[in-house]
């Protein structure tokens, strides 16, 4: 996938300041201007950490003057009443820039400490959980590297560095064989996933050619047959109604990818506390 750059992150954040600061920050302009402060910030629970770029980014695009000194890398686990980092400014430009810097911190490390808690469940296996598309807009970039952080792996980024190839799609062109082939003459070096829903229509991808198929809400004999009936000339991917309560039971059947549209979607929150400490 392309991979995550700087201004990736500077526009997140551009974004995320625009729409909280506005005209001004008029409740931390009752601060004087002079005011001095340290900020601690501190996890409330357990999980992975993820999103210091953005943080930092926040406080530099607020008032380069910040420093925050950071006591935990992404993708370190961090334990609940830890100080995660300290921030030192002007007490204005701390308390501006708090929401922002929160926010990111919160939404990445809790898309990771979901990741981890996933990839945990199938440790072993050798299969790969892979994320989807089932992002928050704006932020899809940003998601796919808390999964990353958490254990997890990355799907396509968009609708244009890989095929997939579902039920309309198939519809609309005129059977598998037919999309398939469309696809390799218009785009020969992009990888092609075919969705299938019966092991009839895993015939059909795997006769057209296709690198990948993703075996949508097969039950798990299906899936141990699908992998049985392609013994490794392609590579399997199971999806559709996948919790944490089936996943091992999905990935002990073979498959070579998993994918879980909630490890973005359904993402809570860290519990997260900024405090000024002078």
């Amino acid at each position: 996938m392309p991979a995550l750059t700087d201004t990736d992150i500077q526009d997140n954040v551009r974004a995320a300041l625009a729409e909280d600061i506005g005209s001004g920050d008029i409740t931390a302009a009752l601060i004087p201007a002079e005011a001095l402060a340290t900020a601690r910030v501190i996890t409330r629970e357990d999980g992975v950490l993820c999103g210091s770029a953005w943080v930092d980014a926040v406080f530099h695009q607020v008032d380069p003057s910040v420093t925050v000194d950071w006591n935990a890398e992404d993708g370190a686990p961090i334990q609940a009443n830890s100080t995660l980092f300290t921030a030192r400014g002007p007490a204005r430009s701390l308390l501006t820039a708090e929401r922002a810097a929160l926010n990111f911190l919160q939404l990445l490390s809790g898309t990771a400490t979901r990741c981890s808690h996933y990839a945990a469940v199938v440790a072993g296996t050798g299969v790969r959980l892979l994320d989807t598309r089932k992002t928050i807009p704006g932020l899809r970039k940003a998601q796919k590297y808390a999964v990353r952080c958490g254990g997890c792996h990355n799907h396509r980024i968009g609708l244009y560095d890989a095929f997939l190839i579902k039920e309309n799609h198939i519809s609309a062109c005129g059977g598998i064989a037919a999309a398939v082939s469309q696809a390799r003459a218009q785009a020969p070096g992009k990888p092609v996933e075919v969705e299938v829903e019966t092991l009839e229509e895993l015939q059909q991808a795997v006769a057209a050619g296709a690198d990948r198929v993703m075996l949508d809400n097969f039950s798990l004999q299906d899936m141990r047959q699908a992998v049985a009936l392609v013994a490794r000339k392609l590579e399997l991917e199971a999806s559709g109604n996948i919790t944490s309560d089936n996943l091992r039971a999905v990935a002990e059947t073979g498959v070579d990818y998993i994918s879980i549209g909630a490890l973005t979607k359904d993402c809570k929150a860290l519990d997260l506390s900024l405090r000024l400490l002078d």
